[in-house]
């Protein structure tokens, strides 16, 4: 199953509606940016969320601790780094942190393979547009990640076909203009992840029938 990740909500609309077409994260940022959110505004939305949402908190170059006590206050489940942050700084969240790295070319897998982690997020380089997919194929010899950068409801389905990754994440691409989701092409990229997948699991079922392990 490719998860699905919602980023940049900041209103309860977006969130509810995230989730009720199927997404199982949210993304709430909490640095400079134009979908930047206030701590009492992700804790009412987060108040009115399913329990088994996961909730990540996005952040760039932030005070450690004030991540922590923020963390704790709204209760997040995973914290997604988009700045500088090495190792050290990541091993303080206690297992929830993984970092976000922008793909230009092939040789920004080097960041990946020294920074030794294990589930990351793939980032495009090139705002609003995707990165070579080719190169997120070979990012997969080092973990599990988030494909994000560029997707939107017209481009998922190539992008999974040809990555196949652990999840997809989309803020941009759903949006009527920053920090407002459009709900027809949130609920079209969603149900186009959720078919992919259907129709991989009805191809793995017809394999098997076919050809039956001995």
């Amino acid at each position: 199953m490719t998860r699905i990740k919602i980023c940049g909500i900041t209103n309860l609309e977006d969130a509810l509606l995230a989730v009720k077409y199927g997404a199982e994260a949210i993304g709430f940022v909490f640095s400079e940016s134009p979908r930047r959110i206030s701590k009492e505004q992700a804790r009412k939305i987060i108040a009115e969320l399913p329990p088994l949402i996961i909730k990540v908190g996005v952040f760039v170059d932030e005070d450690p601790q004030w991540v922590k006590e923020l963390t704790e206050e709204l209760n997040l489940d995973l914290l997604q780094f988009h700045g500088q942050e090495n190792e050290d700084y990541l091993r303080q969240f206690s297992g929830k942190a993984f970092k976000a790295f922008r793909i230009k070319e092939a040789s920004d897998l080097n960041k990946i393979a020294s920074s030794r982690c294990r589930f990351f997020l793939l980032d495009s380089a090139f705002k609003g547009k995707p990165f070579d997919w080719q190169i997120a194929v070979k990012a997969k010899q080092f973990g599990k990640f988030f494909l994000a950068g560029g997707l939107n409801p017209d481009n998922v389905e190539a992008a999974l076909k040809i990555v196949q990754p652990f999840g997809v994440d989309v803020s941009s691409g759903v949006e009527l203009y920053p920090g407002k989701k459009d709900k027809k092409r949130m609920k079209e990229f969603i149900r186009r992840v959720k078919l992919w997948d259907y129709q991989q699991a009805n191809m793995e079922n017809l394999a098997e029938d076919l050809f039956p392990k001995l």
